[in-house]
């Protein structure tokens, strides 16, 4: 896959069949449309692109926005990739880029950069500044402009039902199964193993404290969860524990994953973690040897899950 990180970079020798949008999560409803993307560039006569934005417009244009992400840019470039798409373009979005009107968008950008033979889009796609232009409105630069325009129907999303805001409800609130189910795929951050206070080797559980470096990444609700990592290209199993370590005075939020079986060293490496299941809210206990107890049951806990779904 190319990738492109300003709309000016793009350059092709062909003509372009093109989706845009935050795909924030590529979850199942996004690959509803990536698929039809794909589909329509098997000939090799045209190529597939997809125009991506960051910061999400909301970051920019609502003053007060505090939205979570599902994924980083390298998290959204590792899943369009592994779809099959062609081009990525990820273009910083902006104020100056929001007044653009529609017209102005479809011409220089979509025909004049892009050389697009066909824009594939959501019939609620709304677009140009302030967002005034609707499905309607594209068919009709299409009409001008000299390409096609293909809706993916009401009927087809409303069956899949799915959105980032739904995905990311369920995240914060620990259903992982039901956002695991949206996605598509196990919700997952990429983080570096940092030092920590090294409470957990103290009590036998030794855990690899993680540091997500993008602020922006969505963090499911506080408490305990069963993961897994790919570590020394082996599936390795876990439970991860989200929050403040009431129970040792802890103050700031920390994300600590004890793996199952694994006795590597994992300081300073980069680790994905794929989140599989919530067991607990976190809790403050009234000492040492009853956290020690409980994490002995939610080791058990994600032991039986995990045997469940191998």
């Amino acid at each position: 896959m190319k990738i492109f990180h300003s709309i000016k970079d793009f350059s092709s020798t062909k003509k372009t069949i093109l989706t845009l949008g935050t795909f924030d999560g590529v979850h199942i409803g996004h690959k509803k449309i990536l698929d039809k993307l794909i589909q329509s560039t098997l000939s090799n006569e045209f190529e597939s692109l997809v125009l991506t934005f960051f910061p999400h417009p909301r970051m920019v244009l609502q003053e007060k926005s505090e939205i979570k992400l599902l994924n980083t840019i390298p998290e959204k470039v590792k899943l369009l990739e592994a779809i099959g798409i062609e081009n990525l373009v990820i273009h910083p979005f902006d104020e100056s880029f929001s007044r653009l009107t529609a017209e102005e968008f479809v011409s220089t950008i979509l025909v004049d950069q892009f050389r697009i033979q066909k824009i594939i889009i959501g019939h609620d796609h709304r677009f140009g500044r302030n967002r005034t232009a609707d499905i309607n409105d594209l068919i009709g630069f299409g009409e001008k402009y000299g390409f096609e325009v293909e809706q993916i129907s009401v009927q087809e999303l409303d069956s899949i039902s799915v959105s980032s805001t739904k995905v990311r409800k369920a995240i914060v609130e620990g259903d992982m199964c039901l956002a695991n189910n949206f996605l598509g795929y196990d919700y997952f951050f990429t983080g570096t193993v940092v030092n920590g206070r090294q409470l957990g080797r103290t009590i036998g559980f030794p855990t690899a404290n993680i540091n997500i470096k993008e602020d922006y990444k969505l963090i499911p609700l506080n408490g305990v969860y069963v993961i897994k990592s790919l570590l020394d290209n082996k599936i390795v199993y876990g439970i991860m524990n989200v929050g403040f370590k009431p129970t040792v005075g802890g103050e700031e939020l920390s994300i600590e994953v004890h793996y199952l079986e694994y006795q590597g060293d994992l300081y300073g490496q980069e680790v994905v973690v794929s989140i599989l299941n919530y067991i607990r809210p976190e809790q403050k206990f009234d000492s040492i040897d009853l956290l020690k107890n409980q994490i002995e049951l939610d080791k058990a806990q994600a032991l039986s899950y995990i045997q469940k779904i191998k």
